[in-house]
């Protein structure tokens, strides 16, 4: 039988998903040697589990996002975070720097009807996780070495180098060396540099990249849990 894939979203925008469906060719030639079970993204169709390879994107914010988290994880032989949200929280944990009552008072007619938690949290905040694809959003090119991996009984291959690297390559020059703010000598290459090529500095979507000091990834937490600058 083939091997069962779920596709599974929480408090998110959809756009790793999206990624997903932008391989086109290639998400086909995936779905030649895989049942996708459940991706409601894609079809309304859906197969209990279990599942060999889940992918999961967003964050755990409400009490019932908790308990879905939990029954995926025991559905799942492979549990695998796409995207900020689902592997730092996001810009949903915006909130944990703020009163939620407050939010929600002033958000929803009838507050009272809103049940959310104190904090959103990535899914490893809840459940353990046996990969990570970084970024906002993910690289389509990473989920495939993933996808492909885990169907070839093989670890996955990312990136162990930096943003700065990337930026070498496409010819891009440092927006350090101009002032601007920029977090690439410290964070994980997988982006192809976007945000520099365009003379922004890069806000570490990607994560700390592999020997990236103590108080480096504390500035990761901050920018990919939604804390204000």
């Amino acid at each position: 039988m083939k091997p069962k894939l779920a596709v599974w979203k929480f408090a998110s925008c959809d756009g790793c998903q999206l990624s997903l469906l932008d391989c086109e060719d290639e998400l086909l030639e995936i779905a030649a040697h895989v049942q996708i079970a459940h991706f409601l993204e894609a079809s309304s169709a859906s197969v209990c589990g279990p599942y060999d390879i889940s992918l999961v994107e967003g964050s755990v914010t409400t009490p019932l996002d908790v308990e879905r988290i939990r029954q995926v994880r025991a559905d799942s032989k492979q549990l695998i975070t796409i995207g900020a949200c689902a592997t730092a929280g996001g810009i949903q944990a915006l909130r944990n720097f703020a009163d939620v009552d407050e939010f929600r008072s002033i958000v929803y007619a009838r507050p009272e009807f809103i049940d959310t938690l104190a904090e959103s949290t990535p899914i490893a905040a809840v459940v353990p996780v046996d990969y990570e694809l970084r970024g906002c959003p993910i690289d389509r090119g990473q989920l495939l070495e993933t996808l492909s991996a885990l169907l070839n009984g093989r670890r996955p291959r990312g990136p162990l180098h930096s943003v700065c690297f990337e930026c070498k390559t496409r010819g891009t020059t440092c927006v350090l060396v101009k002032g601007t703010p920029c977090l690439g000598p410290a964070t994980q290459a997988g982006c192809g540099a976007l945000c520099p090529a365009y003379g922004r500095g890069c806000y570490g979507c990607f994560g700390p990249a592999t020997g990236a000091p103590a108080h480096a990834k504390k500035v990761f937490n901050l920018f990919n849990s939604g804390a204000p600058s």
